[in-house]
């Protein structure tokens, strides 16, 4: 079926950064990221999670996929411009990361209290092993440093067969890292994949609403 508003998906590309630039101080990565399919399992304890995953595959040029829940794309179903797709449809999630894209899942289902890990769930490693492809460890921190604006730190491991120990080392490591650090400087030895100057705030109700009733998104 034909693309009833092409034009869409680079406003919509355009409004996430832009979300991004203004919500978040900025986004850092630190460890080695795979040149082609890989299903990417972070840990999810912040609304931005999504967002800064999307921002670093941007970023390295990768192709991109995330599962989200029947719930958020029935809210927001203009995401699938962007590669979300409902969680069920994990045959198409397998595809995509056969094909060179990295599938971001996470495998505590929903957004967690911060702190340690909830119970893993096994559709990222069923996903990655099912596609050939590694299956890596993302611990994924949003967090109020010094500065004015939160910002993202993602911490990306090796692949591994693993997940729960792997995760929780991730973790626990860039928790570590986050004690240790002045807080008033970026986190040494991570990258800066986006340098946020927030502005201010933003709602997304209303425009996810208008931009879903313009495209003709479900």
């Amino acid at each position: 079926m034909a693309d009833r508003a092409p034009w869409a998906t680079p406003v919509l590309k355009h409004s996430i950064r832009r979300s991004l630039r203004t919500g978040l101080g900025g986004v850092w990565v630190r460890g080695a990221l795979s040149t082609g399919g890989a299903v990417l399992a972070p840990n999810h304890n912040s609304w931005w999670d999504g967002y800064a995953l999307r921002e670093l595959a941007w970023w390295a040029g990768a192709d991109f996929r995330v599962l989200m829940t029947a719930r958020q794309l029935g809210r927001f179903p203009f995401l699938r411009r962007m590669g979300a797709l409902e969680a069920g449809r994990v045959r198409e999630a397998v595809r995509g990361a056969r094909d060179g894209a990295w599938v971001a899942v996470f495998p505590e289902g929903a957004v967690q209290s911060s702190g340690s890990l909830g119970a893993l769930h096994p559709g990222a490693a069923w996903i990655a092993r099912t596609a050939g492809v590694p299956l890596i460890p993302v611990a994924l921190r949003v967090v109020m440093r010094g500065g004015q604006w939160p910002e993202a730190y993602l911490r990306v491991g090796a692949a591994t067969t693993s997940l729960p120990e792997a995760l929780a080392h991730e973790l626990g490591v860039l928790d570590a890292e986050l004690a240790a650090s002045d807080p008033e400087q970026p986190l040494a030895g991570y990258l800066r994949v986006m340098r946020g100057r927030a502005t201010g705030t933003e709602t997304v109700d209303w425009p996810a609403r208008l931009l879903t009733r313009i495209t003709g998104d479900r």
